[in-house]
């Protein structure tokens, strides 16, 4: 399915601004451009739901980030903020037994549905007419698996789950342009202890790389 050409035929068929969705975020960066679009549909309320961030110092600095954005950025129609419950003990719960899974692979799939049952619940519970997520925007998300689990969960909840794949029609170019505008800040990790290490340890890969080539450049081949 080409999931941004279905949220786009859903978006024609809209009255604007008389539906409201709860749009979860992981971060401000990506929801930026996600906020940008689909308030010239929707009334939105961005729902910042992500136990999965282990360091709660930068939980809270993401967290300000967020409601920063909203409270600056211009929309069509209005966008308020909820925050859910930090909970990184149900993260490590859902990723027991995955620890050396993979960045990318079931752990992370496992994160996703973590975070979209509980959008899921709580849009059901607001009386909102759908419920989305922003983490289509990463290239480093599988948009089919996290639109797979949103509609299997929509059914579940009976509240219809809005697909979208936002990489499309350069949102991810996008929301980097906002994050300049905004002065946002930009984490080079998703948010899990696990990615962190994985980020760090590319850092460490990509020094010593880097240190090997100036070598190799001064004096000649290994």
């Amino acid at each position: 399915m080409n999931y941004q050409a279905e949220m786009d035929r859903i978006l024609s068929d809209l009255v604007p601004g008389t539906k409201r969705l709860f749009l979860h975020s992981c971060c401000a960066p990506c929801s930026s451009y996600v906020i940008e679009y689909l308030s010239r549909y929707f009334r939105i309320t961005v729902f910042y739901y992500n136990p999965n961030i282990t360091d709660e110092e930068e939980y809270w600095k993401r967290a300000a980030e967020e409601q920063r954005l909203i409270a600056s950025m211009p929309t069509r129609y209005p966008v308020t903020y909820q925050e859910g419950r930090y909970d990184p003990e149900g993260f490590f719960g859902m990723a027991k037994g995955l620890e050396k899974c993979p960045e990318g692979q079931e752990r992370c799939f496992g994160c996703y549905e973590l975070r979209l049952t509980e959008t899921a619940k709580q849009a059901k519970m607001g009386g909102y007419d759908y419920f989305a997520t922003t983490l289509t925007i990463s290239p480093l998300k599988k948009a089919d698996v996290l639109n797979e689990i949103g509609m299997r969960l929509g059914a579940i909840y009976d509240i219809p789950y809005l697909c979208s794949d936002f990489k499309k029609k350069n949102g991810y170019k996008r929301s980097i342009e906002l994050s300049r505008e905004y002065g946002l800040y930009r984490q080079d990790y998703c948010g899990c202890i696990f990615s962190k290490v994985a980020r760090e340890q590319e850092k460490e890969n990509a020094n010593a790389e880097n240190i090997k080539s100036d070598i190799t450049g001064c004096h000649g081949s290994f």
